[in-house]
This record gives structure tokens, sequence and C-alpha cells, in this order.
């Protein structure tokens, strides 16, 4: 390549090449791919006229770093009120041109977005933004499925069912997508998916070439992928037929044949590769489609990959974002601490606000103070200063002297008390307000309660509870109005305290003496009020103002606004905190000024009243917010009669909301020609701590012309303040909030860490030095120091002041001329990947998005969740309720790509709800924190959501490199390896143990049989139980001996069998008597098969069955038309009835010469959908029967209930083979029974005393489900389990852990003995390995069972890279593991490597081996392949023990040699089971255990009854069981996603929620993950919800 001369043509293949490898391979974004490439071919492309070089400012060089006015801040004189400067560049202009005021003629339509973030200028960007992505290709979203009963709305074109001809061909492929059926009415989204991934410009090249091309390839039968995915597995198995899927077509049992080629390749264990296949693989079915389309979208470029890491819990590596080197960095020099002009004190300016209203009370008690007015825009009520003077001594006295008794007053001064009162009565709020200040009470001003359960009321009462509120004041009304008990009281609000409830109106107080007044002082360091602040996090503080700051904020307000006596001010805002109560209850007063408050009830109905009142009144200065500027417009249709000349001032209360200035130029072009002065406007800036940070001054002269700066988003999100000129797009154009307060000092330090002034050219918190602020949160010491108390440090660490500083809350900068700028809040700050973005920014970029056609009301929330360390963006929206499916998806994916194009950051989660269903605050508003509480406890009900971690999610860990084994080079010195011991354990020597075992005798169990019923004919060896409890069937050793010879001569006469010729029992559990007896012809194999099913036909043909035995009721079953449909009788060998059995005397019974043939056939399905036959020789079958004998300790007089399946494994064996052997009886109970009767069980054992029983998991988890809340009445009937010594759980899988301790804590007030439950360990290749019965009372004492089974805790991070790291228990990441049993006599095991074949060392991961006298003899299989199976069975290490044969398990787990000792007085070892290969998952280079992600998502929310997962092309599927309305289904998705990259650092692809029963379980309680996989791609689960995460 350096070869080459770089020509245009060239490069295109380069980049191209690079674009399109896989995401991990350095991949870099589309937009900086286009730059890259631009820049390079740059060079050899003719320049365009006048399109010179410019640099970028982000890697601007410019040394003129520092200037009085710098480069980013135009200054804007008055005269022109569009913001724009003849000298500022073209492009930075703010257009508010004349012309574009039409558009707010308009009548005001409900859907009208938030006016707090209207901006055309933003509009068009985000129109831009989202233009661009358009040239790109658009992303590709897959929509989501959802179920009809879930889509409320009454179109049905809105949303995509479930095809019903999942089959068809052409619909895999993705035209298929584009043309759906006529049912599926989403034609535009889907034709829109499909074109945007055709036309994708940087699809994978390892996506197949038939999807490339439009899909032309017919997909194949899913069938066929199923069988290209089970190929990887063949290498270590025979490729037994595969019955994973739903239907019995799609069984083919040619396919293994194919697999012999395929075994040739690199053997891979466990299904690394079943994953690996569907990458490009057409498969039939929507949903594989979906999928496939999911797939193409997620191999788009992501953000570019990130070098560095830190060590996050000891070794766990997640990826830490690196600053990136070009990203823009402060320039500027220190800033220097901005004061502001002196507080002059004026000789009249009263001593204290007290003082002031005595004064006004006396002197003008006519003059008007307060004016209410009604919802018509009539006056109500005229308060003058006399009455509220008269009023609030009325009111102080009755608090101190009417509440409680003399000797004890329920208030005293100091006590803090709450004051309700409505929106709509300012003047009671007033008189109760002042009655407090003279009584020296401590007023906490809050909202009215609506409901018991308002959002955010609970912290609201634990704010009362903290101050020590024991007494509200209200209002007549109000008080009327407060919900009620059916007695007519107040009930105690959630988490309020008990509080006596005040009326303060006159004609409920009593008269003050004569001779009684309020004591009035000047104003001191008492506390004055409390003003309530809702965190971000949703808790509620009270900042506390003192009386000296009170008088000395209303001073500088005076000075500030230029306030005169008899002033009138219009009022919009909340009288009762912030800029409300400040202006128009306590300023007002101080300068006896006449408040006109307009309602918010008022301003619904008619949202020009506050422009009318300015009118009438001829009021001087009006207090709004942006909002109400915004609906004035909208409401404004050119009345004739407005006139706003008098306005000498216009305070917008909001105006630190970066979005509030479009507000102010539009109103300001509409009412220009009305009278408005330009310089009338006057944004302030405030917080609750800091009280008025900063307020623009009315100026009369316009010399102090008001600032704009147009910033660059991209630079802000760096926390510097750069002007926009690269990308046009992104940009927030800010407007001045004024100069500091007098008397104060301002700085602006670093938002986080430590409080370090910050650069010029620095955005920051804004903090304030003053006696106007609050002074602390009311009883929160610590977060008043870190708020209240802040001493800024210069760059050489020292403290610039002697005094503390507040911090604001608010992040901007302060400009040249002292102009402070707020760019934004500190609790709508969202840290993503270490760039700032501001909540409100996002709102903005996210309304401006189709704002009229979609948003209700302009409700968005914006919050961020930490998952993985880092901020998440959540945005949740309410969506009209006319909105179709397709209309949110389109505009969920419209949002995601102008918030990607405009601040450059992905949202993790897009959640739409219904209209006006998201809690709101007191006036109206979304209540933020009571949202994201809702939305993190998954009861938000959202009706559509789109998760997109993977564009998200950065940080994850680095795929980990396996670590090297012991090889054969390592020095081995007896049983070490470099300084371990070898990981090998065995069961007692069955040679050396001397019993008096009579049946060791007989090599054949037939014979055992004939010998009992020789010597004790009448002992009965079984008992079958009904549902009832009854007998239904008891079986004598000289009973079944009979039966079984009558049954050998049917099966020679009528079967014509041959030696070695096999039959197929086809049996209900019921019918012990013929499940053992075939074992008498000794030539014929055996298979035991369950109920009608597919499995079952599979059987009957894969077992080459020469007659297939089973009863009456079956044979008929078979023949009946029903059954037709699964089973074709007629392709079947001979069906024999045994309950129609010949008379005669059978002849001599034929005794085998070599015990090593066959006795049985065991078949079973495992849980990846494999059935596989194993071979069971007589040798083997009576070494098993011995083993469990001994360990068991099993003799004649003994009795054990069974509640399994008798089908196969040691189900099978205990049910029908060890009574024989061991001579004890049987009590059987069929778990099919347990549903009709969920107590049968248990009730058995307690009513036969049993000592031993024997039951599987799904045995358990329906009695500990069923009997639950039973356990008192079974008490009462009787049920005592305090005689069952052992509980053995039989399984094939990792003991689970949670499931047998609640069972113990369940029933252990019935007597159940703790320790008497354990868990058994088999598989396939050997039925039984560990069974642990424990053994207490005297057995235990004379030491003839091993010690507890010991549970011990492993790190599961440590175990995804197959090693075993043991933590303490309770500590992050771990993982209990029970030991599975103790090892049965004549077992050995050892723990080798899977891939290398070499032994392990103690405590290391591997795949379990075992070596014993009853390991089957091989797999059965039609085809023969022998190559494959002796893998499994007869394996030999790769070094050491070389000679020895093993089976392999298949299982992987560990062995660890406890500091017990076992009865042998050797050490004992524990074996620990962790997962089974085949199940196990391969993802991010690391190994997965389905059974550890589920339990995760199990514990994510109360409705998630069950969970399975599996992968499909590399992603992963997680389906969930709802126990819930199907509301609920989607608030799993968002909790499901974060549990799974908290707990497991993976993304899940796709969430899937179903009904319960889904997800398919086999008889032994075990989940069957292929057979849902097959059934989800088949398009056959009906789910309610299927969530596709991008």
């Amino acid at each position: 390549m350096a070869a080459e001369t770089l020509s245009p043509s060239s490069l295109p293949r380069l980049f191209t090449m690079q674009s399109s490898s896989s995401p991990w391979a350095g991949d870099i974004t589309q937009k900086g791919y286009e730059k890259k490439r631009s820049k390079l071919i740059g060079a050899f492309l003719p320049q365009a006229p006048g399109k010179g070089k410019y640099s970028c400012s982000n890697q601007s060089t410019s040394t003129t770093s520092v200037c009085l006015v710098p480069k980013w801040l135009t200054l804007v004189s008055p005269s022109r009120p569009s913001g724009m400067d003849p000298s500022a560049p073209h492009e930075r202009r703010t257009p508010v041109t004349p012309g574009s005021s039409s558009r707010y003629h308009r009548r005001r339509s409900s859907g009208s977005r938030d006016e707090r973030y209207r901006s055309d200028v933003h509009t068009e960007a985000v129109q831009a933004a989202l233009a661009k992505h358009k040239e790109r290709g658009k992303m590709a979203v897959p929509m989501p499925s959802k179920r009809r009963s879930l889509v409320v709305q009454t179109s049905m074109d809105a949303y995509t069912p479930p095809d019903t001809s999942s089959g068809s061909d052409g619909e895999g492929s993705m035209q298929g997508e584009g043309t759906p059926t006529s049912s599926q009415g989403s034609i535009n989204m889907e034709n829109w998916i499909s074109r945007a991934i055709h036309g994708s410009t940087s699809s994978s090249t390892t996506s197949s070439s038939s999807t490339q091309s439009g899909g032309s390839g017919a997909a194949g039968r899913l069938a066929d992928v199923m069988g290209q995915t089970h190929l990887g597995k063949s290498e270590n198995h025979s490729a037994p037929p595969d019955v994973t899927g739903y239907t019995s077509d799609s069984i083919q049992l040619e396919r293994p044949q194919g697999s012999t080629t395929a075994s040739r390749a690199a053997p891979k264990y466990g299904n690394a590769e079943l994953m690996e296949t569907g990458d490009g693989v057409p498969v039939g079915g929507r949903v594989s489609a979906k999928i496939q389309q999911l797939v193409n979208t997620l191999k788009r470029p992501k953000r570019p990959p990130l070098r560095e890491f830190f060590v996050d819990d000891f070794e766990e590596l997640l990826e830490v974002q690196q600053p990136d080197p070009n990203q823009p960095k402060a320039e500027g020099a220190q800033m220097l601490a901005m004061r502001g002009e002196q507080l002059g004190v004026v000789t009249n300016w009263p001593p204290s606000l007290e003082a002031a209203l005595q004064r006004w009370g006396t002197i003008s008690p006519k003059a008007p103070c307060l004016t209410t007015m009604d919802t018509n825009g009539k006056p109500l009520y005229i308060l003058t200063y006399g009455k509220l003077w008269t009023r609030s001594i009325k009111v102080a006295y009755n608090i101190l002297h009417k509440l409680g008794t003399k000797q004890e007053p329920m208030v005293r001064p100091g006590d803090r008390v709450a004051l309700v009162f409505p929106n709509n009565d300012p003047a009671a709020f007033m008189a109760a307000f002042y009655g407090c200040l003279l009584a020296e009470v401590v007023p906490v001003p809050i909202e009215v309660p609506l409901t018991r359960k308002d959002a955010g009321s609970q912290q609201i009462g634990f704010l009362l509870g903290s101050c020590g509120v024991t007494v509200a004041l209200t209002s007549d009304a109000c008080h009327k109005g407060l919900p009620k008990s059916p007695t007519g009281e107040i009930p105690q609000f959630k988490g309020w305290p008990k509080l006596l409830w005040f009326v303060t109106e006159s004609k409920h107080l009593s008269k003050p003496p004569r001779d009684w007044f309020p004591h009035i002082k000047d104003a001191n360091n008492d506390t004055a009020y409390i003003e309530y602040k809702t965190c971000k996090d949703g808790s509620v503080l009270g900042v506390t103002v003192m009386r000296i700051a009170l008088l000395t904020h209303c001073q500088a307000l005076t000075q500030s606004c230029g306030y005169t006596e008899a002033e009138t001010i219009v009022n919009v805002l909340d009288f009762k905190k912030d800029v409300g109560l400040w202006h128009g209850i306590l300023t007002s007063v101080m300068n006896m000024m006449h408040i006109i408050s307009i309602p918010y009830s008022l301003m619904k109905v008619n949202p020009l009243s506050w422009i009318q009142k300015v009118c009438q009144y001829k009021a001087k200065v009006a207090c709004v917010k942006s909002r109400d500027m915004h609906w004035a417009l909208v409401a404004h249709r050119d009345q004739r009669d407005i006139n706003l000349s008098s306005l000498r001032m216009l305070v917008v209360a909001d105006g630190s909301n970066p979005w509030s200035i479009s507000s102010c130029d539009a109103f300001l072009n509409v009412f220009q020609s009305k009278g408005l002065k330009p310089e009338v406007i006057c944004p302030c800036a405030s917080s609750p701590e800091a009280l008025t940070v900063a307020i623009r001054r009315p100026t009369e002269d316009s010399n102090q012309p008001p600032g704009r700066g147009v910033l660059s988003m991209q630079g802000l999100s760096h926390g510097v303040i750069r002007v926009d000129s690269e990308e046009k797009l992104s940009v927030l154009t800010l407007q001045d909030v004024g100069t500091v307060m007098p008397g104060s000092l301002m700085c602006v330090v670093k938002p986080d860490g430590v409080p370090q002034l910050c650069k010029t050219d620095e955005i920051g918190e804004l903090c304030v030095c003053s006696i106007a602020t609050g002074t602390s949160y009311y009883g929160l010491s610590g977060m008043t120091k870190n708020t209240f108390e802040v001493f800024p440090m210069n760059s050489v660490g020292a403290p610039i002041s002697e005094y503390p500083f507040t911090r604001t809350g608010l992040l901007g900068f302060v400009g040249p001329g002292g102009l402070c700028f707020i760019a934004g809040k500190m609790d709508g700050l969202m840290v993503v990947a270490g760039r700032r973005h501001n909540a409100d920014d996002i709102v903005a970029t996210a309304l401006a998005v189709e704002p009229m056609k979609f948003v209700y009301r302009g409700r968005i929330a914006v919050f961020s969740i930490t998952v993985l360390h880092d901020e998440r963006i959540v945005v949740v929206a309410e969506q009209r309720p006319d909105s179709t499916e397709e209309d949110s998806f389109q505009w969920m994916s419209r949002v995601l790509q102008a918030i990607d194009g405009i601040h450059q950051v992905g949202v993790y989660c897009l959640a739409l709800v219904p209209s006006n269903t998201l809690p709101k605050t007191p006036l109206g508003g979304i209540h933020l924190s009571e949202t994201k509480q809702l939305f993190l406890e998954g009861s938000l009900h959202p009706c559509n959501v789109l998760m997109c971690p993977h564009t998200c999610v950065t940080n994850l860990p680095k795929p980990r490199q396996k670590q090297p084994e012991i090889g054969p080079a390592s020095v081995m010195v007896g049983n070490l390896v470099s300084g371990k011991r070898i990981a090998q354990a065995s069961g007692r020597d069955l040679g050396q143990m001397e019993d008096n075992d009579q049946a060791r005798k007989f090599l054949f169990l037939s014979e055992v049989l004939q010998w009992r019923a020789q010597t004790t004919p009448d002992h009965v060896l079984y008992t079958l139980l009904n549902s009832r409890g009854t007998i239904a069937h008891s079986l004598t050793c000289v009973q079944l001996h009979k039966r079984a010879e009558k049954i050998a001569t049917m099966l020679a006469e009528r079967g014509h069998l041959q030696d070695g010729e096999h039959v197929a029992l086809v049996y209900p559990p019921g019918c012990i008597k013929d499940l053992f007896p075939p074992l008498y012809i000794q030539p014929v194999c055996v298979h035991l098969s369950a109920w009608l099913n597919v499995a079952l036909c599979l059987v009957v043909q894969v077992s080459r069955s020469a007659c297939v035995m089973t009863t009456a009721v079956i044979c008929k079953l078979l023949r009946s038309k029903e059954a037709s449909a699964a089973v074709d009788v007629r392709t079947w060998p001979p069906v024999l009835d045994t309950d129609d059995l010949p008379k005669k005397k059978p002849p001599l019974l034929y005794k085998p010469s070599n015990p090593d043939t066959l006795a049985y056939l065991d078949f079973s399905v495992s849980t990846t959908g494999m059935l596989a036959g194993v071979k069971m020789s007589h040798t083997a079958t009576s070494a098993f029967c011995r083993s469990i004998k001994l360990q068991c300790e099993l003799y004649p007089s003994r009795e054990v209930a069974i509640c399994l399946d008798p089908y196969c494994g040691l189900g099978f064996v205990l049910w029908c083979l060890c009574s024989v052997y061991s001579g004890h009886q049987s009590i059987l109970i069929p778990p099919s029974e347990l549903e009709v009767n969920p107590a049968l069980w248990l009730l058995a054992v307690s009513q036969y005393k049993v000592r031993d029983t024997f039951c599987s998991y799904s045995v358990m988890e329906l009695c500990t489900k069923g009997l639950g809340l039973q356990t008192e009445s079974l008490k009462s009937r009787g049920l005592d389990l305090s005689r069952v010594r052992t509980c053995v759980v039989v399984a094939e899988e990792r003991p689970r852990i949670a499931l047998t301790q609640s069972f113990s804590k369940l029933f252990k007030d019935l007597g159940l003995h703790p320790r008497a439950v354990s868990t058994s360990f088999g598989c396939r290749v050997n039925l039984a390995i560990c069974l642990q019965p424990h053994r207490l009372g005297k057995l235990a004492d004379q030491g003839t069972s091993g010690p507890d089974p010991t549970t011990v805790y492993v790190d599961m991070r440590a175990l995804r890279h197959d090693r075993v790291r043991l933590v303490e228990r309770g500590s992050p990441h771990s993982l209990p593991l029970m030991e599975s049993g103790k090892i049965l006599p004549g077992v050995r095991i050892i723990i080798a490597n899977p891939e290398t074949k070499g032994p392990l060392g103690d405590s290391h991961l591997g795949e379990i081996w075992v070596c014993s006298g009853h390991n089957a003899s091989g797999y059965f299989t039609v085809y023969g392949d022998e190559a494959l199976q002796s893998d499994h069975f007869n394996s030999r290490l790769s070094f050491g023990d070389t000679q020895t044969i093993w089976a392999r398990t298949g299982y992987l787990g560990f062995l660890r040699r406890t500091e017990l000792t076992d009865a042998s007085g050797e050490r004992h070892d524990a074996l620990y089971v962790v997962g089974a290969l085949d199940e196990a998952m391969e993802l991010r280079g690391m190994r997965y255990h389905p059974i550890d992600i589920e339990t995760s998502v199990i514990r994510t929310h109360k409705s998630i009854t069950e969970c399975a997962v599996f992968t499909w092309t590399n992603l992963l599927v997680v389906v969930v069981e709802l126990d819930g309305s199907e509301q609920e289904a989607l608030d799993l998705v968002p909790l499901v996603t974060n549990v799974v990259l908290e707990e497991h650092y993976l993304i899940v692809g796709v969430v899937v929620v179903v009904d319960i029963g889904v997800i398919p379980i086999n008889s032994r309680g075990e989940k069957q993950r292929m057979h849902l996989r097959d059934g989800f791609l088949a398009d056959q689960l009906d789910p309610i919800y299927v969530a596709y995460n991008m």
C-alpha cells in the first residue's frame, strides 16, 4: 500500500476495509470516518472557490486566550432585539425575524410543546441533524413486537402482529419484512427499516451475501439452520436426533449423517460454535428477520474504542473513558471574584420586615397591599396594609396562646409550623406568614396535599417531621378541600407527622386582649422562615433563612430593581417560594407596594390575563416565567387595547434556564409594537440556597447592552466556553442574567472535587458570599457544610476569602462587564463518559423533533441512572392519546438520531407512557425524581420502550485471555502439579467392603428376583399410591416374579423376538408391575419412555425396537384419531398389550452367558434438546444397585418413599431396580399425582414414617410454592416430618441452593431436620456419581456417614474465566455453590481440562471425568459412528495417569479438599458442580452459565416468575415469564437490561416477555432452553412483548 500512490480512487477502498471490520477492531464513528476521509482526500480534490481552510475551534491554538471581550461572546445593542450584531459572523445569528411572529397567531393546541424549551433555531438545528442522519443511511431500528391486547389504540394499523405464516420462505429475507401481509399495517416502518439496512453504508463484510443483496436467497427452513447449529457439538458427541423443534416436521433424522464431515474441523467443546452460525444465515420467521436486522444495525461503527482500563474490585477490568487528546481545554486566565455594587443603606429602610409592616399598617392602613383575582379575572378581594397588620397580630396571638393549654402551649417562639395554603389564596397566606414572623415562630410553607399518595408527599412529610412541625396553618376553603376519612377527620398523609390543622380565617380566631402586643425586634440571626427544596434524588430539604438575611435580601432587591413606594407589581409566580415569595410577599411589604396576584387557575383559562392586568393597573413591574410569556404569545391575537408602556421591568424568574431566551426574544418581537421597551426584560437567576444570585437591571440609558453567547454544546460538554464555528447544529444561545447582587461577592468554582476557581473560559458552579443567602439545610450539618460553608481556592490552593461562600447549584460563567451567564443547573447535570450534558438541553432537542405532533403537552422527563459505573440517559415522554405504534416508534428513532447528532451522546432508554400518567408536581409539571423512582422500581408502566445499551455502554470489561494450564512439562511429584494437589477423589472401595450382601452372589437382577421369590415370597417390594394417598397397587416378590414370567412368555410367543432385540416400554408412571419384567428375557434390551409426544415417536424409531409393550388403555389411545396427528402407529413395530397375558406356564428361563451384554437402554432428552440413549450392561446395573445400597444403607426392613419420574437415569433405577436388589420396600408416588394433591408426597412420608425419601426439583418446587401457606393446616392434619433422615433431590445439574434452603425453612415447623435435605448428581455417562444421604441421630454418631455437605462462595467473575476464586459469604459478585453429595462407593473422579485433557489442580475449574463400574458403556446410536462417542466413554488423560479409562460427564466443576474428615478418617473431598458445558454460553470470550444470569433477572421484579436465557447470533436473548397484568410487561425491559449489565457485564440483545408456563421444563424440572430458542425463532411463543435492544 505504501508503494501505491494515494489517489482518491484508492482511498475509499482503504476506508471501506477499515469501517466494516468487526466492531471491536478499532473502528471509528461514521462522522469521524467521513472527516478522516475528507481530510485525506482533501489534498487531491480541487478547492471550492471561497472556501478557505478554517481552523476548528476545538483545536484552537490561538495565543490570545484572554481578552476583555472573549471570542465567544457577541455583545448586542438593545436596539436590536433580534440578537444580531453587525460585526457578528453571519452564521452565529439567532434569527427571530418579525415575520416569524405570525406563527404565534395560531390557536393554542392541546399538544403544544413545553414552552420552556421553545427555540426555532434549535428546531431547525434538529431538523438539519436528522437530515444528516438521512444522508448517512438511517439507523435501522427493529420495531418491537407487541401482543394485540397490549396495543390499547383503536387503530389496528398501529402494530405488527405475530405473523401466522412464520415458515413462509420469502419472509425470512429482509425484503419479506418490507412487504408485510395486509394484516400487518405497518408498511412504512418496515419499508423504512429494510431501506435503512440495504442503504447502510457500513454493513459488515461478515454478513451473508444474501442479506446484502436484498435477501434474494430464499431463507432456509429453521430445521436446516438448527442442523448447522448442532454440528458444532458433534465433535464430542455422537449426534443423536434433535427433538428441539416445536413441530414434528422440523425433525430430520438424516441430519447427523452430514456431521461426519463437520467433525474433521478443529474440535470445539460445548456449544461455542452453536452461536456462530446465524451470522448471516437466512432464517424463516419474522423474529429471525428482526434479529438479523438488529445484528446488522449493531454492526454499524460504534464510538471509538477506548484503550485504558482501571482495576475495579480486584481484577475485573472495566474500560474507563480516556480524555480525548483533541478535546477543548480551558485556556483562559484564572477568574477573579466579582463584587456587586455597594448595598447603600437608605435612611428610611426599616430595621426589620415586621417593623415595615407595623409602619405601613399604622401610617397608611388604607393603602392596598394585595389584590386577588377569581377565575374570571375579576378582582376577588383587596387586602389593605391595615387589614394585613391587624390579621397578622391576630394570627400571632392565637398561635402562641390558643393552642394547647396555658401551662403547656403547643407552639412557642422558635418552633416551626407548616403553612398549607392553595395557590389562589395569597391573602390568607400573607396574614399567616406575617403572623408567624410577629409571633417569632418559623413558618415552613409547603404545597397543599391533594391525595394520600401525592408524588413527593412522603419526602415533604419527612421534612416536616425533621423540623418538628406539629401544627399546620391553613385556610377555611383549603381545610374543607383536604381528603377526609369517613369520620370527617383529616387522615395522616403518607410519611407525615401527626398534625393539628389550624384555620387562620379571622372569624375562627379570638381577638387579642388590648394589652397584648407583639415584640418587634431589629433583624437578627434567628431563623425567619424555612423554604423547601426538592433535590435531584427526590429528597426534600429545608433551607433556613435568617431574619437578617431576609431583610438584606429585600434591600438588595429594592436597590437593584429600583422599587419605590406604592408601585404596582403583577405577580404570576407561586407566592409560597422563590422569586414569587421574595418579590410578591416580602420586598413588596418593605416598600408598601401593591401586588396584583394572578392565580395559576386563571392563567390556564386566560393566558393573557397578566398582560391585561398590567394594562388595567398601569403596573410598573411584572414577575413571570418564560412559559407565561409563551402562553401569552400563543393566545395573543392582535388584541387592540394592549399597551405595555407602563412596564419598566419584566422580571423573568427562570432566566437562568438557557431555553428562556427564545421566549424572551419572541415576546419582545410581538409586543414591542405594543409599547414594550427592549430594556424592560430582566432575566434573573436564583436558587433556594443563595436566594437571588443575579438580576438584569432595568436601565433607562442603553449603555449596558444585554449580552449573548452562542456557545458550542460540544465545548460545553467538556466544561469550556467556545464559539461554535464548525458545527452549526449543536449550539446553545445564552442571554445574560445581569450582574451580581448589591453587597455580594461571586466566583465560579469547579463543579466537582475541591472548590477551585475556574478559568475565564471555563464553566463551573456559581458561588456567592453575601449576608442575603440561606444559612443551612435544617438539621443536616454535613450537607450544610458542603453547600453553605465553601471556601473557594485559587490556583495555589489558598482560599480567596475568609468568609464562606454558598453554592448556588447554577452552572455558568461570568462574562465581560461582570455579566452572569447560566448554562444549566447542577441538578440537571448528567456526566456521561466524562462529558457533561444538561437534562434541559436534551429535553429541548427531543421536543424539537416534530413538536406539535407527538408528545402530549410537551411532557418529557430526562434523568440519568447509574449502570455499570457510569451515568446513562433515560428519556420518558407522554405520548398523545391518538398516536399509533408506528408514530411512536418513528418518533423514538428520530429522537435518538437528533440527540446523537446534536449532543453526541447516546440515549440509554427511551420510554413512552400514556398521556397524563407521569407523576405531577403541585403546579402540574413532571415530578422528576418520582418518575425516576417509578422507572427504577418497574412501576412506570410505559406503552413503548426502546433501549440502546449497545450504543451507550462503551466501558465493558475487555474479554480476557485463558490462563495457561498445567502442561506435561510441569514437574510431577506424586500427586502434586506445580505445587498443587491434582484434583481427584473417590468413594469407598467396593472390593474391600465386606457386607453380608446375599444379592452379590448373583450376576443378574433376574436371578436376585427369583431368589427373593423363593426365600421371602410375601415380602412387599413395591407400593404405589394414588392422588388420595391410598394404595393403588402393591407387589410382593412372588407376584412380581410370576408376572415377569408371563410377560417373558408373551414376548417370546407373540413378539417372536431374537436375541438382543429391543422392546420399547410405553407406560404411565403407575404401571410398576410391567417396568421390571422384560429383564427376564435376557437377549432383549429395553428402552423406557414417557408419555405421548414427539420424543416418544423418535425413541421408538431411534432405539430400533422390535416391539412396543404397553397397557390396554394406551393401546387404544395410540390407535385413536387424536393420536394420529402426533404419532403414525402404522409405521411402528407391533404393539403388545400386557393387560392381556397368556395363562400357560413359561418355558425354562434363558440365562445369558455374558454379564457384559446390554440390560437396558436409558433414553432421555438433555436440556439442550438432544435425545441420547445410553447402554447399561448387566454388570453395570448390578454394580449400580449395590453402590446405592451401600451408600443409602438399604436392607429389606427399610421403607423408602420415591417421588420421581420413572423413565430414565437414577429415577428409573430407584423406582424399578433397587428394591429388587436390596429387598427394601419402595413407596412409589407418581409426580403427576401431586398436581391434584400437592401434599401427597409429604403426607405419605409422614404416614408411613419413612426415614429416606427421594424427589426431583420440580416436586420440591411444587411443594414449596403450593404448600407455602398451608403449613399450619398440614400440622393440624398430623403431618410430621421429624422421622425423615434423608431427603435427596435427584438431579443432573448444579444444586439449587435457594430452593433446598427455602424448602428446609418452610417445613422446619413440621419437624423436618435442617440437615436432612441434600442433592445427588448424575449425568448421561454415569447416572449417579454423588448421592449424599445425611445421617442424623445415632448413625451419625457411629461415624457411618460422611460430613455435611459444605457450601463455598466463589467469585462469579472469575468463574467466567474458568477460574475458581473463593470469597467470603456476602461479598460482591459471590455465588454460593453447594457440594453435590458424597461420591458413591466404587466411583473415582478427576477434574480435567476439557480442551487439553490434562489433569487440573485442587480448586481449579475443569470438566468432571468419572471412572466407575456403573458407567454406561456408550451412546446407543442408529448411525453407529463409534469414533464420536468413544471420546465420551473412553477418554484418557493427556499426561499423568494415562492408563485409566474415564468417561467425560460434560459438566464443569471442581474438587476441593475440606478440613472435614469422612467415615474412613481421611480428609473429605467435596465435589462442586458448576454447570453443563453444553448449556454454557461463550460471550465476549467468557463462559457464562445461563442459571446465573437467570437468577439475577428473577430477582429484579416481583412479577418475574421464571426466566430463561439463550444466545442467537451472538445476541443474548432473555425470556421472562410475567405474573401480572400485561401492562407491566414493558417495565421489565429496562430492569432486565440493567441487572444483566451490572452483574454480568453483558448487553442483552432481545428481551421477550411471555405468559406463565411458556418456558418448557422437563420432568426433572430443568429448563429446556433450546426448545425455547427454537420456539422463539419459529414465532411460536405468542409473546406479550419483544424488545430489541439497540
